[in-house]
C-alpha cells in the first residue's frame, strides 16, 4: 500500500489558551465549578502545556459553554461531515484524482455518532460513486487512524480496490463536558476539532514522494480500559483522563515498536522520521524518555500540538503531512498513534 496523497482540514475559528481562559472565567459553568477546578483548568491554561492555539467549530467561544445533548449533536452533525468532505477534497486534489476513482472510504470519529453514518456524507458531498464500499468506525480514541489504514491496507492487497480514501474527523467540541474531576478539566482544555484524509493507493503515485505501508502492529490492554475512555453521563460524553496515560502511552508505543522492528528485521537506529500522535505535553516527554529521542525527532508532533491542541484521530494526519511538507529524509519512518483501550498501533513506512 502506498499513500497518493495527504490532506487536512480546520474549523474557521482560532483560539489561544487566554482567551480559552478568559472565556471560561465569564461563563456560567465558573460558579458551578470548585475553587480547585478553577485551579486546575487556570494551572493548564496558563502554564506551558504544549498548546498555544486550538481550532474549534464555534463561532464565539460562549458556544462551548452551552453543554446539552441536542446541542452537542447539532454540532457534530454540522461540522464532522464537512470537516471530513474538506480534508478529503485536499487529499484527491493532491492525489490528481476524481471522485470516481475511489473504490472505497472509510471514516473514523470517535466524538459522536450518526446513523446512517458519516461514510453516506462524505459520499454525497464528494460525489463518490454510490457503489463505493463504504466503512464507518467508531470508539477507537485518538488510536483510530491506523487501524483505519489497515483496513485500507486489506482492501488493496485483496485486489479489491486501486484506491482507498481513509478520514479521521473529530470535532471534540461536541463531547465537550465539565465538572470538579481533574481529568475532565484537562481534557476540556486540550482537545481541537479537526479532520486528516489520505488517499491510499495499491501503486506507488507518479512524480511524487513514495510512502510504502510496510510492517503493522497492533495491541489492546483492556485491563487499562478506565485509565482512558469515553463513558455516556446525562446523555454526553465524557471523557476519563487519568494521570496514568503518559507512562501508559510511552510502554505501549515502545512494545508495539520492538515487536515491528523485529518482524521487519530493521534495528532502532534505522528510523529516520517519528510520525507520532502527542496526546499532550507529558505524553511526548514520556516518549522521549522512553524511546531515548533528541526534542528535534518529536519536532512535528510537537508542533502540531502547539498549534492545534489534541486532534485526537486526526492527529497523525497534520504530522506525517508537516514531515512530508518539510522535506524530511527519507528511510524508514515510524507512525504510530496510542488511546481509549488502552490501544495502541504502529506502522512502519518506507520513504523515498
Amino acid at each position: 500500500m502506498f499513500l497518493s496523497a495527504i490532506g487536512t482540514a480546520l474549523p474557521a475559528h482560532r483560539y489561544n489558551k487566554e482567551q480559552c481562559w478568559e472565556a471560561f472565567a465569564a461563563s456560567p459553568w465558573f460558579a458551578r465549578l470548585s475553587p480547585r477546578a478553577h485551579t486546575v483548568a487556570k494551572t493548564v491554561l496558563r502554564r506551558d502545556n504544549g498548546i498555544e492555539e486550538r481550532w474549534l467549530a464555534v463561532e464565539s467561544l460562549n458556544e462551548v459553554f452551552a453543554i446539552d445533548p441536542d446541542t452537542l449533536n447539532r454540532r457534530f452533525a454540522l461540522h464532522a461531515p464537512r470537516l471530513a468532505a474538506k480534508a478529503a477534497q485536499q487529499a484527491l486534489g493532491r492525489a490528481a484524482l476524481n471522485a470516481p476513482a475511489i473504490d472505497a472510504v472509510i471514516v473514523t470519529t470517535c466524538t459522536g455518532y450518526l446513523c446512517p453514518g458519516l461514510s453516506g456524507y462524505v459520499i454525497e458531498l464528494l460525489g463518490l460513486r454510490p457503489k463505493v464500499l463504504a466503512f464507518d468506525l467508531v470508539g477507537q480514541g485518538c488510536a483510530g487512524a491506523l487501524p483505519n489504514w489497515q483496513i485500507a491496507s486489506a482492501l488493496l492487497e485483496s485486489h479489491q480496490c486501486e484506491h482507498v480514501l481513509s478520514i479521521c474527523v473529530e470535532v471534540c467540541s461536541a463531547a465537550m463536558y465539565l465538572d470538579d474531576d481533574p481529568g475532565v478539566l484537562i481534557s476540556a482544555c486540550l482537545f481541537g476539532d479537526g479532520a486528516g484524509a489520505a488517499v491510499l493507493s495499491r501503486q506507488a503515485p507518479h512524480q511524487r514522494r513514495q510512502v510504502e505501508w510496510r510492517e503493522t502492529v497492533s495491541l489492546t490492554n483492556p485491563a487499562a480500559r478506565e485509565s482512558l475512555r469515553f463513558e455516556h453521563r446525562a446523555g454526553m460524553l465524557r471523557n476519563i483522563l487519568t494521570r496514568q496515560v503518559p507512562q501508559l502511552a510511552a510502554e505501549h508505543a515502545d512494545e508495539v515498536f520492538k515487536d515491528a522492528i523485529s518482524r521487519a528485521g530493521i534495528k532502532r537506529d534505522e528510523i529516520n522520521g517519528w510520525i507520532f500522535h502527542a496526546g499532550g505535553r507529558d505524553v511526548l516527554l514520556a516518549l522521549a524518555q522512553r524511546f531515548d529521542l533528541s526534542s528535534d525527532a518529536l519536532r512535528y508532533s510537537r508542533e502540531a500540538l502547539r498549534q492545534y491542541g489534541n486532534l485526537s484521530s486526526a492527529f497523525v494526519y497534520f504530522v506525517l503531512d508537516a514531515a512530508l511538507a518539510d522535506g524530511a529524509p527519507g528511510g524508514w519512518w515510524w507512525m504510530s498513534s496510542f488511546g481509549a483501550g488502552f490501544t495502541c498501533h504502529g506502522a512502519l513506512l518506507a520513504v523515498q
